[in-house]
């Protein structure tokens, strides 16, 4: 099974992800490349940090799945590899999810948002975004949301993380049954 986990900015999607792959030993993260700098706080694994140079090459031998220039960055999915028995989670952006969905019609594509824009925003900020970057994100997360719906994501509100995880997971376990 193939896991898209996409939203806006700021929404969440990192922690229920991490969260996710502790309690679901079949999940398995392919973890996406992005030529912006490492957030203030964020983990040196959150993802794979390069130079745009490194990035290009990438591009230039066939490495990504999909890849995309995002506001002031690039980012990918690399071609994923992953263990036997393991189902794939891409955590990207909905032009990602997009791209994904087209190369596999069966893959379980979630748009996780916000309960409100103004709840993302304190997200935004909780994590140290800067002011502009805050306002672009803010700008561009209603155009997302309208993007994971015209691909027919099933969307889910993270308000309340226990619960935002266990309607994902009860989305996993009835894709998986199929």
């Amino acid at each position: 099974m193939i896991l898209v986990i996409s939203g806006p900015g700021g929404v969440g999607k990192g922690t229920l992800v991490a969260e996710l792959l502790r309690r679901d030993p079949r999940l398995w993260l392919s973890r996406s490349w992005t030529t912006r700098d490492r957030r203030p706080g964020e983990a040196a694994d959150a993802y794979v940090f390069v130079t745009e140079d490194a990035f290009q090459r990438h591009v230039d031998e066939g490495g990504f799945i999909e890849w995309v220039q995002f506001l002031d960055y690039r980012q990918g999915s690399p071609k994923a590899d992953p263990p036997p028995g393991h189902d794939v989670v891409f955590e990207i952006d909905v032009v990602g999810a997009a791209a994904i969905r087209g190369l596999y019609p069966d893959a379980l594509c979630i748009f996780v948002d916000a309960p409100s824009r103004a709840v993302q925003e304190q997200r935004l900020r909780g994590r140290g975004d800067p002011d502009d970057v805050v306002a672009r994100r803010l700008a561009k997360a209603d155009e997302e949301a309208a993007a994971a719906d015209a691909m027919g994501s099933i969307v889910v509100i993270n308000d309340q993380l226990e619960a935002a995880l266990a309607q994902i997971q009860a989305l996993i376990d009835t894709h998986r049954a199929r």
